[in-house]
């Protein structure tokens, strides 16, 4: 793949938000391979769906011939970005955010190729500089290119001062500790681009800003736009929680169900954020109309789930939905959990047993949603919400659970 059609295909497919300088920008990439950067601080030990644009942009980065470069926050992690949020995030110990660090190493192997050669991914810690700068020194060096008036400009901050929510000093040098990030990553890697969300605009500006001033290079900043569904929904947050990237978090059959799951009016725009599917045959899927746009769903959901968990798995996922929805089986590899054989024998009410199910969220919703008539035992609605559910109603050794006609579990003896 050439290296003059990165910018291009990446507007094309709804990537770019804001651009320093794209005209500059594309002639950079299109002179030589380039390398970019996106940091990931580890706040948890896995990333959800909410990340997946930034990891699907390194993807087509280097797919194109560049380099990308995944930079993870274990120096960062230690203060807690402030941007996008109302209050300071909570601290966590250092072993937390190891641990945290090493989980989420695992979530980019599916998507992005590491190792030599020139478009080769490489990783970068930030706690590697960060954790040796000297206090007085870091202010003499780095301090004297910021100034207050600057750093209260910047959304990030405004943010917490215009809902009078506290902003600590901690989290208030979080800036300045970006920007050396960038200028520290283009000492040590080349690096002449940074990639980041919406919320990273004034720090990404920051660190452009220093690199231009300290090391008179030119640098760019390129964002993406917050992903929210048609409904205005959060990206990546359901009601039962986040879409984790990792199968131990979230099953690939669940992981499947969030992508056929997507709006129709989303269908197109995740078609071409978060899948390999060429542009011509995204039209034509998003235009299909009716009952035909389940059909675009579903290629969705299998084409995102090959790339988080590989094709087999996707494979089985969406067989297995097949003959659950299509079928009314109850497919032997749909999620299962385990309550104790004593309880389902003495019989388990019908709301408590959907919230064990891991189906909702509490009794309240579990009683909402058998009051609405969309809870199933074996295909069969329930009435009754506090109803025993017992082993009387296993077959082939399970119940079936069904929240809905798209959610649905197996419940086992053990």
């Amino acid at each position: 793949m050439t290296t003059n059609s990165f910018l291009d295909e990446a507007t094309a497919r709804g990537f770019v938000f804001q651009c320093t300088d794209a005209d500059a920008l594309r002639a950079a990439t299109q002179a030589a391979p380039i390398t970019a950067y996106i940091g990931f601080d580890c706040t948890a030990d896995s990333l959800h769906v909410g990340s997946l644009v930034q990891i699907m942009i390194l993807r087509l980065l280097q797919k194109h011939g560049h380099k990308p470069l995944v930079l993870l926050g274990g120096g960062t992690t230690r203060i807690g970005d402030p941007s996008g949020k109302d209050e300071s995030r909570q601290l966590l110990t250092d072993e937390t955010i190891a641990a945290n660090m090493a989980g989420i190493r695992r979530c980019f192997a599916p998507f992005i190729r590491f190792g030599e050669g020139q478009s080769g991914a490489i990783e970068a810690n930030n706690a590697d500089w960060l954790d040796t700068l000297g206090y007085i020194p870091l202010l003499r060096e780095v301090g004297v290119h910021f100034t207050i008036n600057r750093m209260l400009s910047f959304d990030s901050v405004k943010l917490r001062l215009d809902r009078e929510q506290p902003l600590t000093f901690l989290e208030f040098n979080y800036m300045i500790l970006q920007s050396y990030d960038f200028r520290e990553l283009s000492r040590r890697h080349g690096v002449s681009l940074q990639i980041g969300g919406s919320d990273q605009w004034g720090n990404i500006i920051a660190g452009m800003e220093l690199t231009r001033r300290t090391d008179a290079r030119t640098v760019y900043g390129l964002t993406t736009p917050l992903i929210t569904t048609a409904s205005g929904g959060k990206m990546g947050k359901t009601a039962q929680g986040a879409i984790w990237l990792t199968a131990d978090r979230l099953s690939p059959y669940d992981y499947w169900q969030f992508w056929r799951n997507t709006e129709d009016a989303d269908v197109g725009r995740f078609l071409r954020l978060f899948t390999d599917l060429p542009l011509p045959e995204i039209s034509r899927l998003e235009a299909l109309g009716g009952a035909e746009i389940n059909e675009a769903k579903k290629i969705l959901a299998t084409e995102a789930t090959a790339l988080a968990h590989g094709a087999k798995q996707a494979a089985l996922a969406a067989e297995t939905a097949r003959q659950a929805f299509e079928e009314g089986e109850a497919a032997a590899t749909l999620p299962g959990v385990t309550v104790p054989a004593a309880e389902l024998e003495a019989g388990i009410p019908a709301f408590r047993l959907f919230v064990l199910a891991g189906l909702v969220t509490s009794n309240a919703e579990a009683r909402r949603l058998i009051r609405g008539g969309g809870a199933k035992v074996n295909d069969i609605a329930v009435a009754d919400e506090g109803m025993p559910i017992a082993a009387d109603r296993l077959r082939d050794g399970a119940i079936k659970l069904s929240a809905g006609r798209k959610q649905h579990r197996l419940v086992k003896p053990g």
